[in-house]
């Protein structure tokens, strides 16, 4: 499989229609002002010489704000720049991000024209309760009308649902997943709320109105989810916001982030999890006391085997006194593992028997 590379481009509220509970997009994204074509441009030609892998395939990724909300005419300016990569064959497509009521046949044709290959709608959520509780402005109608129109015009579909919305609970989120799976969307982004300054989030936070989700039940409801779209063969692209100098901990000066399950790896905490789950889900099908286990893990996915701070192997130390032993393989195929238990209880204690033997015998 070919390499990907993304090239980042964020137009901030450009054709936003008004302003979520829980959104910032200047905040989030980093960016200030508007973008130009000579800005597509230099961040294009920054990103493709910073690139190693040179046969990889690149995209360019408008995100942020609602891209088919900006006037028609500026959206024409900065697809064009980025064509005319794709006619150099130095870029091999465009994504962009934008509101599921912002979709309708004659944009998705103007889109053709320019090449653009992937379509991502921000659902957030298929609750229409939740969605009016967080001024989100669209219906789940919407997303359904706008997801059948992409997938029927040969984009790929893409979907970004979050998690900890006001008034949204756990079974809201996996009812949200189960919708999006009948659209049939290829990729999924899942975002937990973060609160952030300047926002009516933050407002309804310090009124005591909207309490966020810790981190540990962040990571659960990302970690169900990512079980559920992985099922149905639907790729988690992204868990959690990217980092930058303002979407970083809230005990940073400089951060945005007020409040919220923010972690500077919080990708690593849900699939650590998952591993986690999946090694005691071994364990318990060798229906045996495991005194020892020897993981084989291909190296890509060493860290999230071990955990964010060794907490996978200590939990299995620590909770159920259990030696584990990780051998890196690169044959291993990436993404899984093999478990054994290679020791178990009744070894153990036939070893400590033997050197109580051999005590006695004064054997050495």
């Amino acid at each position: 499989m070919k390499k990907q590379y993304i090239i980042p481009i964020f137009v901030p509220h450009l054709g936003c229609p008004n302003e979520c509970t829980f959104c910032n997009q200047r905040k989030i994204s980093g960016e200030q002002r508007k973008v130009t074509e000579n800005d597509v441009r230099e961040t294009i030609e920054y990103y493709l010489s910073s690139f190693k892998d040179k046969d990889a395939y690149k995209e360019v990724a408008f995100f942020g704000g609602s891209f088919t909300g900006i006037d028609v005419e500026e959206q024409n300016k900065l697809l064009e720049v980025a064509n005319e990569y794709i006619k150099d064959k130095k870029i091999d497509g465009i994504r962009i991000s934008t509101r599921p009521d912002y979709i309708d046949k004659r944009t998705l044709k103007r889109l053709k024209k320019y090449k653009v290959k992937t379509i991502e709608l921000g659902v957030q959520s298929t609750n229409n309760y939740i969605l009016e509780a967080s001024k989100r402005g669209h219906t789940f109608e919407d997303v359904k009308k706008a997801s059948k129109l992409i997938r029927w015009y040969g984009f790929t579909l893409g979907h970004q649902m979050m998690v900890g919305l006001p008034e949204s609970t756990e079974l809201d989120e996996l009812k949200t997943a189960k919708d999006l799976i009948k659209l049939k969307p290829k990729i999924v982004r899942i975002y937990p709320v973060l609160v952030i300054k300047g926002t009516e989030l933050e407002e309804q936070y310090k009124k005591g109105e909207y309490e966020p989700l810790t981190v540990d039940q962040a990571v659960e409801r990302c970690k169900e989810l990512s079980y559920l779209f992985s099922k149905h063969k639907i790729k988690v692209i992204r868990i959690g916001l990217q980092n930058t100098d303002s979407i970083s901990d809230p005990k940073n000066e400089n951060s945005e982030v007020v409040a919220g399950p923010y972690h500077e790896t919080f990708r690593q905490l849900v699939e650590s999890a998952i591993y986690y789950d999946t090694i005691l889900d071994r364990i318990k099908k060798a229906n045996v006391k495991a005194k020892e286990i020897e993981i084989v893990v291909n190296p890509q996915n060493i860290n999230n085997v071990v955990g964010y701070k060794r907490q996978n192997i200590e939990k299995l130390e620590n909770l159920y006194d259990i030696n584990v032993v990780i051998k890196q393989d690169i044959k291993q195929v990436v993404d899984k593992i093999d478990v054994r238990v290679s020791k178990e209880y009744k070894d153990f204690a036939d070893d400590n028997e033997n050197i109580e033997e051999k005590k006695k015998k004064n054997i050495k």
